[in-house]
């Protein structure tokens, strides 16, 4: 592993429900799961369906001793979590964080609640790993890893959210998925977290003009992303969380319209990789 590089890498990057065939092959159709690689230590947000070809490169690299952070439970942002192979070997150790559900339900709860039947066929006791489970509040700075420090901030979405900025060797890399802005407002929380960010990893879901009838949804969209970026002194913004009804096609005429607003505006895909040396800019 390189340690001077602070490496993002998209496992899934399809919101709400996954998706095949060929009209999505480009940008992908596993739902949420970022990589990010702070030197030699690895974190990874979110349990989606993206976690499952990630557990096949972290046994790859022998990757054994990580950080599993969520931002919320709902399906598509769990539901590749039974299927995460690394939780079934015995050489593994996996810190699990949450705090979303903060005073009303445990990491641990949680975690238990899912992989139990009859929503899975055997218990939670069938996973070898160790599995440390981390709670933490909304506002908690949160230190996984020598050197790594995590921000954390309520978003707004049904049921509760947090949005992560990650902080390593004078890099910055926020994570804002599942979240609905008001109309003509920026959120606060939000430009807290993604300040002078080098990428900002924010919900796209929808566009503004589908904003008028998906009111109370929980989502974003990329005008309001490339505000927030451009506010906050943002360089990168990679649009996330597609709508799953999105094709190739049309995330292709999406990212065209941000980029024509905002350079330093992508649409993310799976397996996408990204590489910021640490040595560009001077540690915080």
């Amino acid at each position: 592993m390189d340690d001077d590089v602070f490496l993002v890498r998209f496992w899934g990057v399809r919101g709400s429900i996954s998706v095949s065939g060929p009209e999505f092959s480009r940008y992908g159709g596993n739902t949420i799961c970022i990589e990010m690689r702070c030197g030699k230590h690895t974190l990874l947000f979110d349990a989606g369906s993206g976690l499952r070809p990630a557990g096949g490169a972290l046994q790859a690299l022998a990757v054994t001793d990580f950080d599993l952070l969520f931002t919320h439970c709902h399906y598509d942002h769990i539901i590749g979590l039974p299927s995460f192979a690394p939780i079934y070997d015995r050489s593994v150790k996996v810190t699990l964080w949450s705090g979303h559900l903060a005073g009303h339900m445990t990491t641990r709860q949680m975690v238990d609640e899912f992989m139990r039947p009859p929503w899975f066929p055997v218990k939670l006791e069938i996973c070898k790993a160790s599995l440390d489970y981390r709670d933490f509040v909304s506002g908690d700075v949160l230190r996984p890893r020598e050197g790594v420090v995590v921000r954390t901030g309520s978003l707004i979405h049904p049921g509760g959210c947090i949005g992560y900025r990650v902080e390593w060797g004078g890099r910055v890399v926020a994570v804002i998925t599942d979240t609905e802005h008001e109309p003509d407002k920026l959120d606060q929380a939000v430009l807290g977290l993604i300040e002078d960010a080098d990428l900002v990893i924010y919900d796209c879901t929808y566009t503004e003009e589908e904003m008028e009838r998906r009111r109370g949804y929980g989502h974003s969209t990329w005008q309001q992303g490339v505000k927030l970026c451009e506010v906050a002194g943002a360089r990168g913004l990679a649009l996330f969380h597609h709508d799953p009804t999105r094709t190739d096609a049309e995330l292709d005429e999406i990212e065209k319209l941000a980029k024509d607003r905002f350079t330093g505006a992508f649409a993310a895909r799976d397996g996408q990789t990204l590489k910021f040396p640490v040595s560009l800019r001077k540690k915080r």
